[in-house]
């Protein structure tokens, strides 16, 4: 159930207090919020705080705010094309409550769209006793004429206005991050504190952040982390309907659910349950990343011509979440274009789609835009547009104490030892290349060492031949006098 995921997700309770809030439930029915009331581990004030910020569940057609029509549409669809046949599948598959399935039903009886068919036996599963029913030659032939309007089936879409309701209402920017949870997050990194400094009140913002610097100093480590910092459980429509148009938002690839909190069989059989709106996915908040394949149109809705709906664009599945534009510089399209893109959502904080029919929509525009790049801004950005983003922060290359800090780390948690001799190597080998230190390098070369030693069949250890091997593959050198390669027929 929805309230005890979340409340699991949010780290309020355990998921031994879950399943003895379970427990008291089977044995005293009633809900669960009150169940796990009753249990001590929790206050109603924080069930009340929790419930508060999920979604109601509408109790009729009326309160979904979608037409009637496109619901009784995307009923008989399911029955069409899944051959869905009761109410209690129709309910699985709409995301709707059973009562309003049933008179969806009722009502599309009586317009004879669909026809009795009798009740489920004990082999038909999906409920046993329940009625069936199947589609009439009319509803067969009114079933057809929506597939044209569109192909879309699964859950029932919300209304724009609640998806932009609910994206102001669970804004990125309305969870604090404080110096302790970022300290909590970077302990196993090592980051200048001074940058910790500068990267919380810019995380705080929920704006737009610029991270710059040499390749291979975390910048892309350090978004991603950032991402995971938040807590809050937000809800991500299945799709929405925008004059008469469908758009799917919610993206399994992207959006991550919060974690079920009661296994599978284990709910507490209570017909009374929390009434929230399953028309809305509760999950983490969502981190996007992309990189040298963004282009303009991965901005746009996209249109499939055959199913005649739209997918959401990528920063759409990033709203109340974060968006990372990694290698910044590196697209095919070039960063002005890109940039201009941003200056209304950046600015104005809305952004605004186009349908087909040349109608637009607007969209309010909550989520932390990250760039990252190995460029200088100057050379990809003008300074009106660097005004813009409040927040610039640089990467800058490890001092060789802290080179030596992470080269510590990460070689005891392999199981490796540093020496002075192995450290001393390959601090003359880097120099010896001109190349500047960078915080990569060290989990690069003991991987590399790593495998050698694997290859070998030998317990891992350092070995001059390894860390030679090891950094000939870190950098490429100017080839000098004869090439090395195979000669013809060689084997």
């Amino acid at each position: 159930m929805p309230l005890a995921d979340m409340l699991l997700a949010k780290g309020l309770v355990s998921q031994e207090q879950i399943m003895a809030g379970v427990a008291y439930q089977k044995e005293n029915s009633g809900r669960f919020g009150d169940a796990i009331v009753a249990t001590g581990v929790i206050t109603a004030e924080q069930v009340a705080e929790v419930l508060g910020k999920a979604p109601v569940g509408p109790r009729n057609v009326t309160e979904t705010g979608v037409d009637a029509t496109l619901l009784m549409q995307l009923m008989l669809k399911g029955m069409h094309t899944e051959n869905l046949e009761t109410t209690v599948q129709l309910s699985n598959a709409l995301q709707l409550p059973p009562p309003m399935v049933n008179g969806l039903l009722e009502e599309a009886t009586n317009r004879k769209l669909i026809e009795v068919m009798g009740q489920l036996d004990a082999t038909g599963g999906g409920g046993m006793g329940q009625m069936r029913y199947a589609l009439s030659a009319t509803g067969k032939a009114f079933t057809l004429e929506s597939l044209e309007i569109n192909q879309y089936f699964g859950p029932a879409p919300v209304t724009l206005e609640a998806f932009q309701e609910r994206i102001l209402a669970q804004k990125i920017s309305g969870e604090h991050v404080t110096r302790e949870m970022l300290d909590e997050a970077f302990e196993n990194f090592v980051i200048p504190g001074r940058f910790l400094a500068r990267l919380g009140p810019a995380v705080n913002s929920g704006t737009a952040i610029l991270l710059f610097g040499p390749a291979g100093n975390g910048k892309t480590t350090i978004a991603e982390v950032v991402g995971d910092i938040f807590q809050d459980v937000v809800f991500v429509p299945y799709c929405i309907e925008a004059d008469g148009q469908i758009i799917k938002v919610f993206d399994p690839t992207v959006h991550r659910r919060i974690d079920r909190a009661i296994p599978e069989g284990e709910e507490a059989s209570s017909l009374r349950r929390e009434n929230i709106d399953r028309r809305w996915v509760p999950c983490y908040r969502p981190i996007v990343i992309t990189g040298g394949e963004l282009t303009l149109e991965m901005l746009d809705l996209k249109f499939n011509e055959e199913a005649k709906f739209y997918e959401a664009p990528l920063h759409i599945k990033a709203l109340n979440g974060t968006f990372l534009i990694d290698d910044f510089g590196r697209q095919k399209v070039a960063p002005e274009d890109i940039l201009n893109r941003w200056i209304v959502p950046l600015n104005s904080r809305v952004d605004y789609l186009n349908l087909h029919t040349g109608k637009s929509i607007q969209i309010p525009f909550d989520e932390l835009v990250m760039f990252s790049t190995n460029l200088h801004p100057n050379d990809l950005m003008d300074p009106a547009f660097q005004r813009r983003i409040a927040y610039k922060l640089e990467t800058l290359e490890p001092s060789e104490e802290l080179f030596r800090k992470v080269f510590d780390g990460m070689c005891s948690k392999v199981g490796l030892e540093l020496t002075d001799e192995v450290y001393g190597q390959v601090m003359a080998e880097i120099k010896a290349n001109e190349s500047p230190l960078a915080y990569f390098q060290p989990k690069f070369i003991v991987e590399q060492v790593l495998a050698s030693c694997k290859f070998e069949g030998v317990d891992p250890h350092f070995t001059q031949d390894f860390i030679e091997d090891a950094l000939a593959n870190l950098y490429v050198k100017a080839s000098e006098g004869e090439m090395f390669g195979v000669a013809k027929g060689g084997s």
